[in-house]
């Protein structure tokens, strides 16, 4: 077992829309496919809000770190923008 590559690590995002400035955060495992489905429009809340680019992108060592960091990252980009 090597911890390294067995281990499941997650990425904390925000995206911002090009058709309509809007910013959104997520946290998931894959982000390249994330991204992609994203703009493809056929994740909920963004649906129909792309194209997008990615803003800003963070590693997290599990799912916790990610559900806390995005939810601090909603608090402070919220106050940016």
């Amino acid at each position: 077992m090597n911890p390294v590559r067995d281990s499941q690590f997650y990425y904390v995002y925000v995206l911002r829309s090009k058709k309509d400035n809007i910013w959104y955060t997520g946290f998931t495992a894959d982000l390249r496919k994330r991204f992609k489905e994203h703009n493809a429009n056929i994740i909920g809340w963004t649906k129909g809000r792309g194209p997008f680019e990615l803003i800003y992108g963070e590693f997290c060592k599990n799912i916790a770190d990610a559900r806390s960091q995005e939810n601090t990252s909603n608090q402070a980009w919220a106050s940016v923008i």
